[in-house]
């Protein structure tokens, strides 16, 4: 179930109509007042939540959704009129996975929905990724090597597993900018190299299980 909080009548139902004809079961609320209990009742598997709302934000609800264990791992993308680098950056450090400014695109709406729910309907499968002496334990957001923790960056960390979840499979630099930074990103894939020499040193002797594929990409390997 996704559930969407929009107080515009109109692009609360173009919303729910759109996922509702994609596959996707899809409720809509024109606040966080009918939003919270319905929450209670059954956590949504994906919250879309505008940031301009009547009464209570869509950024304190995000807050309160990532404050709550019970609701915590759930992904949200915000969908709001603003649009700025600065709106932006609020909405992601506050916790959001995407941010779609309005107007936008149904189809794009659906793929990035679809996006989100791979990336944690994965995640749920796979807890905890170990090769060797590095072990990821990904609802924890954790990394050890040889038992001691290592203080990785958010992209350093969903770079890591996302390699490690396709272990011997070689991904492109565009491949990885794609599933990491997401597929509007508009950097240049020097971006991915500089997360993998990072990453490399801060794993020390297990960086050697990502692997450089010249001329192609990286590669994560079992046996380094």
């Amino acid at each position: 179930m996704i559930y969407i909080v929009e107080d515009d009548d109109n692009i609360r139902e173009l919303v729910i109509y759109t996922l509702n004809s994609t596959g996707f079961e899809a409720v809509g609320f024109p606040d966080s007042a009918a939003f919270w209990p319905a929450v209670a009742e059954r956590p949504p598997r994906l919250a879309l939540l505008d940031i301009m709302l009547p009464g209570e934000d869509g950024l304190h609800i995000l807050k309160k959704l990532r404050g709550n264990p019970a609701t915590r791992a759930i992904p949200v993308m915000m969908l709001t009129a603003k649009s700025t680098e600065l709106d932006r950056v609020i909405g992601l450090d506050g916790g959001a996975d995407d941010y779609l400014p309005k107007p936008f695109g149904m189809m794009e709406l659906v793929a990035r929905v679809r996006s989100l729910l791979r990336r944690a309907d994965f995640g749920q499968e796979r807890p905890e990724l170990v090769v060797g002496g590095l072990a990821v334990d990904i609802p924890r957001h954790r990394v050890t090597v040889d038992g001691a923790e290592v203080a990785l960056a958010l992209k350093e960390f969903d770079l890591l597993v996302h390699l490690l979840k396709n272990t011997g499979i070689v991904l492109t630099r565009d491949k990885l900018l794609e599933a990491v930074w997401g597929y509007d990103f508009n950097g240049e894939t020097r971006t991915v190299d500089v997360h993998i020499r990072s990453l490399r040193l801060k794993l020390g002797r297990w960086g050697e299980v990502i692997q450089t594929v010249r001329g192609v990409g990286y590669r994560a390997v079992t046996n380094p």
